[in-house]
């Protein structure tokens, strides 16, 4: 597999909740990565015994909430701020959704297929998912794995729910609310980054399909006094969304 690819791949360890929250709160004290990670060292620790293994999953922990910060400045600063100043557990959701979504382009492509896959069933397998993954990206070595590692996350963040069946499950569209538009405004303009459009139509940008999980208030007025975004009306009245310079 060529180096592109293996970035591509990227999320190669399941990445439990309490964990991000652990990354995000760490990121909102400090920016020295030899501190962040040796504090969640312990953390991860409680779960994963291999000093390899944890590392690897510090890594990624640490790619979603302090190596985005090079890539993504305001973003990720806005991302740590609002985490700070929130105690709602559905809020910190978002945000650790949306910074996956900068940090790992596979992440965004296996919530790209639940989302589409929950268009037309109430359930989605793990085998329709890497089935639909391998034809978006082709057959890659560690894609079955990969993908069995994002969507046992989205499980422990709540997002995809258990049935009575095995590894059958029930993606949480629209479910979860933010309790500001600012907030939505935050994972729109983290979405509109991470995708490869550089503008969309507004009535699209909050039906992206990695966005099924949530249930979004914001109108297009306030896209509009958003500082974050531009919008523009194009032929047939079409409102079209970008970020706005220095958004990200």
């Amino acid at each position: 597999m060529n180096v592109l690819m293996q970035k591509r791949i990227g999320f190669r360890r399941n990445i439990y909740l309490h964990w991000m929250d652990a990354a995000a709160a760490y990121c909102a004290e400090s920016t020295d990565p030899v501190e962040l990670r040796a504090r969640l060292e312990p953390i991860v620790g409680e779960r994963i015994k291999s000093a390899e293994n944890r590392a690897y999953a510090i890594t990624i922990l640490l790619n979603i909430w302090a190596v985005s910060a090079e890539a993504h400045p305001r973003l990720q600063s806005d991302a740590v701020t609002l985490f700070a100043h929130t105690t709602e557990i559905a809020d910190r959701l978002w945000l650790h959704y949306g910074m996956t979504l900068l940090a790992y382009d596979f992440f965004r492509l296996g919530v790209i297929a639940v989302g589409q896959l929950g268009l037309y069933d109430d359930v989605i397998t793990p085998k329709a998912v890497k089935r639909k993954l391998a034809a978006e990206m082709g057959q890659l070595g560690g894609l079955e794995k990969a993908t069995e590692r994002v969507l046992f996350s989205l499980r422990n963040w709540g997002v995809l729910a258990e049935t009575d069946q095995r590894s059958v499950y029930r993606p949480l569209r629209r479910h979860f609310s933010a309790s500001s538009v600012e907030l939505e405004a935050w994972l729109l303009a983290s979405a509109l980054s991470a995708h490869p459009a550089e503008e969309l139509p507004s009535a699209d940008l909050a039906r992206l399909p990695e966005l099924f999980p949530f249930r979004f208030a914001i109108t297009l007025d306030d896209l509009r006094r958003s500082d974050r975004f531009m919008v523009h009306r194009q032929g047939m009245g079409w409102d079209l969304v970008r970020l706005a310079e220095g958004a990200c």
